[in-house]
């Protein structure tokens, strides 16, 4: 052998070396990077990376946004009445029926969002489409009521009211309003649910955070509230409206930059097929099963699918009891021939048991959210009865020439549930995790129930105090009692909020299937929603029932005449109820089939069952 022989093969041996070594490297490296447990993907579709994703710093530009974009649409919504009646000239009747309907109508716009986010766009996509129309639309506000509205200049303050206007300047008017209606429904649903995105399910550390997350998102959400009640009501009380809705305008356009500027690092859920579309084909499926006089006590298999995963794009549900009537949307004879099993699926005959269970588990959640309509309906009075209680106490302070704003005493609310969320989180919890020997705490559920119950004693509260107000009576709608006695009703709801809607929120998201979670955000707004209309109903019928032969009735003008005390202990009833009918349907709560092997249908829903995680923030 040549000496250029030996040298050509030495180099060859060293080149395989360096390959060789390249390899280990790079494997070694590969082993290195931890991806996502739960299939998230980031922005290009990859598996998404622990390290370069998600986590509080993703999570909390999303809890920033959310506190900005809440400033901004309380910035509308806090004094939209006196907007109407000062600047665009309606009646108070007509003016709060406007203002109910259009907060009804946002929560209404939340199930529009829901869908796309579910069934087509993702949560990222649906965010920011509805965040840009939401800021167009307070953009458009703010121009037509400084280009159109705000006719002559100077007007809109409670002694100088505007000038009629004409149709075209009203229809602009309601264009900008229920665009950012439509803007704000279709976002708020979503925001939530992309945060809880953030955090890897599958590992206990961010199940934690995961659940710590909720917390701080409604925190956010008071936050925000909290300076438009306080800040942008001042200003625009005094007249000073174009300021407030520009100022609004910006909140919500930096809140789009800020969510914008997190696209990097952002962890995404695919979105799965239509849910609407799933629900449809297990009940056309049931039904035709059902007539064609398939049982579910025959010899039948239940059609699994060929996938791992479910092909809705969600993870695969385990069978459990219960509803077995749509049990037949999966049944299958077990002496089909071969052929019959190579034919292509007919989905409205045949469905998988995972979109059976599916459409199970939001049977089962449906109980739940009923009971929490009425609680909306007791927390909706505080933006409502409790500000007309309040202006009919004595307002006077230390300070010479300045009176509280009965709506200002919301911010008892605001700083109650802040307080709140910070002690139950870092004392509370942890103390009853040890009480209890459970390390998450008390459940959802359990939370959920105590609220109620603090709903009901909020409203027992507000009915002594109004007891006490009018035996302090003065003059025509006027009294002694001072209005810092409204501050334990207001605490009480505080706390009562903390518990239903930051559990509300937690139950849904995490009991909801894959395909299904922004639809359980929406639910919670859906209550919130139902629960202005309801009380607008008990309202309107408990007046038409008390106000007959000559008496004023209960809530009258003059709520010395009147007997809102007794409406307030109506309501605390009602919540007492509520909470008995509310237990029935808790204790009877099963979870969905797990996905990692077996189900839990023989088990109470338990946080304990879940994953390990503590209740530490």
């Amino acid at each position: 052998m040549s000496a250029n022989e030996g040298d050509m093969k030495l180099r060859v041996v060293v080149m395989d070396g360096e390959a060789s070594a390249a390899a280990e490297r790079n494997a070694a490296k590969e082993k290195l990077i931890e991806y996502t447990l739960d299939g998230s993907v980031d922005i290009k579709g990859q598996p998404a990376v622990k390290g370069k994703s998600g986590g509080w710093l993703a999570g909390g530009l999303i809890l920033v946004n959310q506190g900005l974009a809440t400033m901004a649409f309380f910035g509308v919504n806090v004094n939209l009445v006196l907007f109407l009646t000062r600047v665009v000239q309606q009646s108070n009747g007509d003016a709060a029926n406007n203002v109910s309907k259009w907060t009804g109508t946002v929560y209404m716009f939340s199930l529009i969002g829901a869908f796309l986010s579910d069934s087509y766009w993702g949560r990222y996509k649906t965010c920011a489409i509805f965040q840009a129309i939401f800021v167009c639309g307070l953009a458009l506000l703010s121009l037509s009521t400084r280009l159109y509205l705000l006719l002559p200049v100077g007007c809109g303050t409670e002694r100088t009211p505007c000038a009629p206007h004409s149709g075209t300047e009203m229809g602009i008017f309601y264009i900008a309003l229920y665009m950012i209606a439509f803007g704000n429904g279709g976002y708020q649903p979503n925001i939530a649910t992309f945060g809880a995105d953030q955090f890897d399910e599958e590992d206990p550390a961010e199940a934690h955070s995961k659940v710590s997350f909720f917390s701080y998102f409604y925190l956010a959400l008071n936050l925000g509230s909290l300076f438009s009640n306080t800040f942008l009501s001042y200003i625009q009380d005094r007249g000073s409206w174009v300021l407030g809705f520009w100022l609004s305008t910006a909140a919500a356009a930096l809140a789009l930059l800020l969510f914008l500027a997190g696209t990097p690092r952002y962890r995404h859920s695919q979105p799965c097929s239509n849910p609407i579309g799933s629900i449809c084909q297990v009940a056309s499926a049931a039904c035709r099963n059902w007539k064609s006089g398939v049982s579910p006590e025959a010899e039948m298999i239940l059609y699994e699918g060929d996938e791992k995963a479910d092909s809705s794009g969600g993870k695969k549900l385990l069978h459990t009891k219960g509803f077995r009537f749509l049990d037949r949307a999966a049944l299958t004879a077990m002496d089909t021939d071969d052929s019959a099993c190579t034919k292509p699926r007919d989905q409205w005959k045949l469905c998988t048991v995972t979109q059976v269970e599916q459409v199970k588990s939001i049977l089962r959640i449906l109980p739940i959210w009923l009971c929490t309509i009425l609680y909306s309906v007791v927390f909706t009075q505080m933006a409502s009865l409790f500000v007309v209680q309040g202006a009919a106490m004595r307002r006077t302070t230390m300070l010479a020439g300045f009176s509280v704003p009965a709506s200002s005493m919301s911010m008892f609310d605001i700083l109650t549930v802040a307080t709140t969320i910070f002690l139950y989180r870092r004392a509370i919890c942890p103390f009853l995790a040890r009480l209890t020997g459970r390390p998450t705490g008390p459940t959802e559920l359990q939370r959920m129930g105590l609220g109620l119950v603090l709903g009901a004693m909020a409203m027992a509260t507000a009915g002594t105090v109004e007891h006490f107000r009018k035996a302090a009576a003065t003059t025509a709608n006027g009294s002694d009692l001072h209005i810092i006695w409204q501050v334990p009703q207001y605490a009480l709801i505080g706390v009562s909020e903390v518990m239903m809607y930051v559990g509300q929120l937690e139950f849904f998201n995490g009991e909801m299937p894959d395909g299904f979670k922004s639809f359980g955000s929406a639910l919670c707004m859906m209550s919130m929603s139902l629960g202005n209309y309801f009380s607008d109903v008990i309202v309107t019928a408990v007046t038409k029932a008390t106000a007959v032969q000559g008496r004023p009735g209960w809530i009258p003008a003059d709520l010395n005449e009147g007997h809102l005390n007794k409406f307030y202990f109506l309501l605390a009833i009602l919540s007492v109820a509520d909470f008995a009918v509310y237990l029935v349907f808790a204790s009877r709560y099963r979870k969905i089939g797990k996905v990692d092997g077996r189900s839990d249908d023989e088990e109470s829903y338990d946080e304990e069952q879940v994953a390990p995680t503590t209740c530490h923030a």
